[in-house]
């Protein structure tokens, strides 16, 4: 690990500051689980390190019936995924969030940290996507609010601009949305997904997301559509299941093969859409 500066800042203001200051050369810091292992792993090598957990405000999870959830950039993973409200009007984001790593882990992991990071297999991408979440984005110009399907941009790129700071996401409410967050792993615990997948029913159709099974996460939109304009049976959930596997584009990597991973798309629908027929 080489040496870096560390940096505190009380305020966003001295973050902007920090941010003018080294550019390209620091790396915003929250939970950590991920900065360290990039640090240790000589995978990055910042000149600053600028830790956001002291500025005021970002370690807040409000919950208003017609505005939403909304989750600072500092709630931690245990947080979100044991709060009363979360659970009940977001099952899937809490279970999803309870499925990172282990208890400690998710002490310090924190969601924003989860999504900036951009991995195609990150769990709480799923839930978030299906429920048409938004990421704010705090710079000295303002407030950018992104729509989480438009920030993920590539393997660990996301369409933040340089100088901006997650600050939370919002989680609209989804009418008559209930649903199923699976999450496929080599360990039953602490360990990466081979593939996570959100199904929700919605008052105004079906929403479909998965991780690890394409450059970022995404939505399948004509499998959607597909179900939109069907009555739910055993017939139509087998085609569903087959423009599911046309709509990715898994890999071959340690985890498992892309054949598995086209396989196991079509189970996983095919047990959430049955679930809740």
């Amino acid at each position: 690990m080489k040496a870096f500066e560390y940096f505190a800042p009380a305020t966003l203001e001295e973050a902007f500051d920090l941010l003018d200051r080294f550019g390209t050369d620091a790396k915003l810091f929250n939970g950590g689980t991920d900065v360290v292992i990039q640090l240790r792993d000589h995978l990055i090598a910042p000149k600053a390190v600028i830790d956001i957990k002291r500025i005021p405000g970002l370690k807040e999870l409000t919950y208003d019936p017609a505005q939403g959830l909304t989750i600072g950039a500092c709630m931690t993973m245990n947080e979100i995924g044991e709060d009363q409200q979360v659970r009940e009007h977001y099952p899937t984001l809490a279970k999803a969030a309870l499925s990172v790593g282990s208890k400690q882990v998710r002490n310090r992991a924190t969601c924003i940290g989860n999504i900036v990071n951009a991995s195609p297999l990150a769990d709480t991408s799923t839930p978030l996507l299906a429920h048409d979440a938004v990421v704010i984005a705090r710079s000295r110009e303002g407030e950018r609010r992104i729509p989480l399907s438009e920030f993920f941009v590539f393997v660990r790129k996301t369409s933040l601009r340089p100088g901006e700071i997650v600050t939370a996401i919002q989680v609209p409410v989804v009418p008559g949305a209930h649903g199923e967050f699976t999450k496929i792993s080599r360990r039953r615990e602490v360990d990466l997904s081979t593939i996570c997948a959100t199904v929700l029913k919605a008052d105004d159709g079906w929403r479909l997301a998965y991780g690890s099974v394409a450059p970022t996460p995404i939505r399948l939109r004509k499998t959607e559509e597909f179900l939109n304009g069907a009555v739910l049976s055993e017939e139509t959930i087998e085609t569903a299941v087959e423009l599911a596997r046309s709509e990715v584009s898994p890999i071959d990597d340690v985890r498992a093969t892309k054949a598995y991973r086209l396989e196991v798309v079509g189970v996983v629908l095919a047990r959430s859409l049955r679930a809740l027929m």
